[in-house]
């Protein structure tokens, strides 16, 4: 019989979500449960916790964000736009203080603050003794760094992982190790490959060399020149005639043979020969001994994208270009999607039988004993039967009279829409009004269905703030016209009071003859004096906003004072500092005051 006091004991230490089961042989066996990164749509945006495998949530929603937890039973997390490491028992290893976190590898991760780049274990524990301006993931016990040179050139070595400088930074460039080689540059026309020890094995006067794969290195002769293949020893093996050449796995590579807007990928064998005709607009590479082969969606304008089809490498065909998007294959089975469903196929290409298919596109992953689904923007988990365990909510209540319910707009594959439809107002025709003009601010319009668009829409909401009548909706969108170098991302607010039904604009929070804009624009130009990368004059009558507890928010578009990298640049306002101006009386500020 076992000892109930010894299992009373061992409760109190268990970690959070963990069991305890008993043996045959009678002795309790302690059982780390699964956690899984979940999502909660409430008042003031996203929070994220973690789930176990029954869909309860074990660690509460606070995150704003949060990553699976790896083999080491940590896992990153985000807490506004700083990053910290957390156990299975949602204690810190590190805090939120970093504004990266690399995954670990080798037991080690990268870390990034306002000096530099360290390298920390598995403790949080800093073991560089200096900060660098980059350090890349750790690879056979290796991670490269750079530094800047005299000349404002970066120079690139390896850090060991005890954090210390293994091979010094002389390089141009460097490439990862793989089964303990790595390829550098030396100088111009010069590279080499090295071991974990820094020592040359060979060098090559080439223009470029990449990385070793299968005992190949792709190269190019000349800047100008085309890519072929060399072996270890700087022998050509396959002569210069590719515009794109990837590197060798499993005894194939990539390549492209046009240098214009319509590509010709293929693959060749090690001898150069081509196992799948240099014809089609993508070849991805997506494991186990498949790829996916792509043909333009649009064939007089191929940056659109690809619709895939899977082949082995052999080149055999095992499906039609029917996919959208590809996963590679983990477990015998890979997560594509169509134009209406994401679903896993397994090696031959067939659809996986008893896994769950989910209308819209995303992807489907294993992890564990889960399948967690991000389709359309959305996160679920599914069991291995197909069955869902849980979903992310899409009714946020207000209170015990409001809620906002996540409504899905999605007339073409690529432009869908999340937009909020308020319900418990009083007035029914009222609120069917809020909900209409809600919808126009969230870009639900007539998009025809079985036209390819020549863009990418996404937009989506979040409940900012919410208090007595008052209620801020947060609007985000995103237009990708294909082939750009970046899209164009937007950013509003309505401000509505679910009593009247009205929309406030900026001017309602303030007197009349009050000259809020001089006011205003005086305060934030008081902020960002002497920052050189804003071109500030001032804001405007109707500027963007939004208000929150207690502190007004002004904000400007891309471009609008400064470059596209600085986003949305945003200034808050302490009521307090402003008071003498607010209209006390005004609709506005009484509808949360």
């Amino acid at each position: 019989m076992y000892n109930i006091s010894l299992i009373n004991f061992i409760k109190m230490y268990l970690p959070i979500g963990a069991e305890i089961v008993i043996t045959e042989d009678n002795k309790p066996l302690i059982i780390r449960a699964n956690l899984y990164p979940a999502p909660l749509n409430m008042i003031g945006g996203t929070k994220w916790g973690y789930i176990n495998e029954s869909g309860k949530f074990i660690i509460k929603p606070y995150y704003d964000s949060a990553s699976s937890f790896q083999d080491n039973g940590l896992a990153i997390v985000g807490v506004g736009s700083l990053y910290g490491i957390i156990d299975y028992n949602n204690n810190y290893i590190v805090s939120p203080k970093y504004n990266f976190i690399g995954e670990f590898s080798n037991n080690r991760a990268a870390v990034m603050d306002d000096k530099g780049f360290n390298i920390i274990n598995e403790m949080g524990k800093i073991l560089t003794n200096k900060t660098y301006s980059y350090i890349g993931n750790f690879k056979d016990g290796r991670a490269q760094f750079n530094i800047e040179s005299s000349n404002n050139d970066f120079l690139y070595g390896f850090l060991g992982k005890e954090g210390k400088e293994v091979i010094p930074a002389k390089y141009q460039y460097v490439n990862d190790f793989r089964h303990g080689k790595a390829v550098v540059k030396i100088k111009e026309n010069e590279y080499a490959l090295i071991n974990i020890d820094g020592i040359i094995l060979s060098k090559y006067n080439y223009a470029f060399v990449g990385s070793l794969g299968d005992g190949l290195l792709a190269f190019k002769e000349n800047e100008d020149g085309k890519y072929g293949y060399i072996d270890i020893n700087g022998k050509v093996v396959i002569k210069p005639q590719f515009y794109y050449a990837d590197d060798f796995s499993f005894g194939r590579a990539i390549v492209n043979n046009s240098e214009d807007i319509k590509n010709n990928y293929g693959l060749i064998d090690k001898l150069g020969f081509y196992i799948i005709k240099p014809q089609y607009n993508s070849i991805i590479s997506i494991g186990e001994s498949r790829v996916a082969v792509g043909i333009p969606i649009d064939e007089n304008s191929p940056y659109i994208g690809s619709k895939y089809a899977i082949y082995d490498t052999d080149g055999n065909a095992l499906t039609k270009f029917i996919y959208y998007g590809v996963s590679n294959y983990k477990g015998g089975v890979a997560s594509v999607y169509d134009d209406k469903e994401t679903f896993f196929i397994d090696k031959e290409g067939k659809r996986a039988k008893d896994l769950p298919v989910v209308s819209g596109s995303g992807t489907l992953t294993l992890q564990n004993n889960l399948i967690m689904a991000f389709v359309d923007y959305i996160t679920s988990y599914f069991d291995k039967q197909g069955i869902l365990l849980w979903k992310e909510n899409l009714v946020i209540h207000l209170n015990q009279q409001y809620k906002v319910v996540k409504e899905k707009y999605k007339p073409n594959k690529d432009y869908l829409v999340y937009y909020p439809r308020i319900e418990g107002m009083g007035d029914r025709i009222l609120q069917s009004q809020v909900n209409d003009k809600l919808k126009v601010l969230s870009k639900v319009k007539k998009v025809e269905e079985d036209v390819q668009l020549g863009y990418s829409y996404v937009g989506n909401f979040q409940v900012q703030f919410f208090k007595k009548e008052l209620l801020v909706l947060e609007f985000n969108g995103y237009n990708y016209p294909f082939g750009a170098a970046h899209g164009m991302p937007t950013k509003i607010y309505a401000h509505i009071n679910l009593v009247t039904g009205a929309f406030y604009e900026l001017k309602d929070l303030f007197k009349k003859h009050s000259n809020y804009v001089k006011v205003l624009s005086d305060i934030i130009g008081y902020q960002i004096k002497n920052d050189p990368k804003y071109s500030y004059t001032g804001i405007k009558e109707d500027q963007a906003f939004y208000v929150s507890e207690d502190g007004l928010y002004i904000y400007f578009y891309p471009y609008d004072i400064g470059p596209y990298s600085a986003g949305f640049p945003t200034f808050k306002i302490l009521y307090k500092d402003i008071i003498n101006i607010i209209d006390l009386k005004g609709d506005f500020w009484r509808s949360f005051n």
